[in-house]
């Protein structure tokens, strides 16, 4: 074999924006249950696909299926799910891709891990406020309805801590009446506006 061959580089993560034309970043949104936190990432990535952005979601559905499968709702899982979700999104904004995290993540300190993996500019912590009632009354997986009767322990909102973010990049208020396409529109506006795309 060709010694050469060991000492070719690696692709640079500049490079990867290069190719794909934009930089990488992770927009993190973080909120209750039911607070539209996946309806709104799910809105942007078809508004950046439109615009020939390279991305990718990530929501619990799809993560806590395959790699975080063996982690229960405790503290401690909890954290480490934050920690994977964190890692594995930083390997995407180095391939020059902008993920899109939607996760409940409702500790503070494991929002600032993840933070701290990436470098300044390349992480966007989007907060989707919505009151615990109106989250309640959307419900869409029944899950309150459980965790109020008992049958899930540990659900944030009810019977586990949600720590608001003190210092988002965006917040979204996606109460009762808000408007999804408008949202949507104002993610989009502060992306370009902060030259993500």
């Amino acid at each position: 074999m060709n010694r050469d061959l060991f000492n070719i580089p690696l692709i640079t993560s500049g490079e990867h924006q290069s190719l794909n034309n934009h930089k990488g970043a992770c927009i993190w949104f973080t909120g209750l249950s039911g607070s539209g936190k996946s309806t709104l990432a799910k809105g942007l990535e078809h508004e950046l696909y439109n615009l020939k952005i390279h991305t990718f979601l990530l929501d619990g559905d799809i993560i806590r299926k395959g790699l975080n499968k063996d982690l229960g709702f405790s503290d401690k899982d909890r954290s480490e799910n934050i920690r994977r979700i964190g890692e594995v999104s930083k390997l995407f904004v180095d391939a020059g891709i902008v993920v899109l995290v939607s996760f409940i993540s409702p500790f503070k300190k494991d929002r600032e891990v993840a933070r701290n993996l990436f470098e300044q500019n390349n992480f966007f912590e989007v907060y989707v406020e919505c009151d615990l009632s109106e989250c309640e009354k959307r419900d869409p997986k029944g899950l309150y309805k459980k965790a109020r009767s008992g049958e899930i322990k540990d659900f944030t909102g009810i019977s586990s801590l949600y720590e608001p973010p003190e210092n988002p990049e965006i917040i979204i208020h996606n109460g009762e009446n808000s408007d999804l396409q408008k949202n949507i529109e104002l993610l989009l506006k502060y992306i370009k506006g902060h030259k993500i795309i």
